[in-house]
């Protein structure tokens, strides 16, 4: 069982930066496929970017590329979001997701076993 807080999420005026946090419970935390999600008020939910168990691998979704940067650090079971040139179209919660079964990043929903509760990020225009 892997329990994941987020944190770091707010209001942020565009051309702005945030970095969220993902702190996770667990002893396995190595072994996780980490990756970010992030959902607009009544659209879906929509990858954002995930890295691999040592953090060697990294996919971003397009809407994101060369913006935003996904790191992990092992020894504190932490993953980050460092979010650059923020646009308005950024808004929306982000969610933390942990994968326990897969060897290499992923993009479907399905595939992550876990999630945390979600930190909102608004960046105004």
């Amino acid at each position: 069982q892997v329990h994941l807080v987020e944190s770091g999420g707010g209001l942020v005026q565009a051309g702005g930066s945030l970095r969220l946090s993902c702190a996770a419970s667990g002893r396995t935390f190595s072994r996780y496929v980490m990756g970010w999600f992030r959902q607009a008020p009544g659209k879906e939910r929509e990858f954002v970017a995930a890295i691999s168990w040592s953090g060697g691998s990294t996919y971003y979704a397009d809407s994101v590329k060369g913006r935003f940067t996904i790191s992990r650090d092992n020894a504190k079971n932490t993953v980050y979001l460092q979010m650059n040139s923020l646009k308005p179209e950024d808004t929306a919660v982000y969610y933390c997701a942990a994968d326990s079964r897969s060897i290499t990043v992923q993009t479907m929903i399905p595939r992550y076993d876990y999630w945390g509760q979600g930190t909102q990020v608004t960046v105004s225009s």
